[in-house]
């Protein structure tokens, strides 16, 4: 089983990247948070935690920034009609705290929100997920960090506030000190980020982390 991979980054394209270990090319299947975490195409020492998936006809191996991620994964593509596609979907949407955060608060509505996700799968989701956060210790941490789902806040608040929120838990696991991440999240708004991927770009950018 192929569990991690490190070499240089050779490509980057909508849902794949493309990494040189020791002069093999791996093509892997990404979300758009981990592809925009990525440092510039050409960067050496790349690491991503992999998941190798075997169906009939097709071998695919997807890339994860982070061990949560890959078990995230894991557990989407356990639920019945979900497959890798729309996992990456999901992954591409939330971070791993925010969908805790959207699972432990039965949010459907924000569920509802990922391409390919109506309300009814959106419930289904959020009952098959919230019984593995229940049985699975990692994401019960992860789900402990969420938002109280009994707080009642403004849907425009919440929306702003949880972008902010999910950025900066992404910046604070690659590395960046909380101050870092605050800096590097000043004038988002005016540039026009309004989605978790683009401000988590655009936080990347002025942080030098992208080309």
């Amino acid at each position: 089983m192929i569990v991690l991979l490190t070499g240089r980054l050779v490509e980057v394209q909508p849902g794949s990247v493309v990494l040189d270990v020791a002069g093999v090319g791996y093509e892997l299947g990404v979300s758009a948070i981990t592809a925009s975490a990525l440092p510039a195409v050409g960067s050496a020492g790349v690491s991503l935690f992999t998941r190798l998936v075997v169906r009939e006809g097709a071998i695919d191996l997807y890339g994860f920034l982070t061990r949560d991620e890959r078990t995230l994964f894991d557990k989407l593509v356990s639920v019945s009609h979900v497959g890798p596609k729309l996992a990456l979907s999901v992954l591409s949407t939330f971070t791993p705290s925010a969908l805790a955060s959207v699972v432990s608060m039965q949010d459907t509505t924000r569920m509802a929100t990922v391409p390919g996700v109506g309300k009814k799968t959106a419930s289904r989701l959020i009952m098959e997920l919230a019984d593995v956060f229940a049985k699975d210790p990692s994401l019960r941490a992860l789900a402990s960090g969420g938002v109280d789902a009994g707080a009642q806040v403004p849907t425009a608040q919440r929306s702003v506030s949880s972008v902010e929120t999910d950025v900066t838990d992404a910046l604070l696991s690659m590395g960046f000190t909380m101050q870092e991440a605050e800096l590097a999240l000043e004038g988002y708004e005016d540039a026009g980020a309004t989605t978790v991927e683009a401000v988590l770009g655009y936080a990347l950018r002025r942080l030098g982390r992208r080309s």
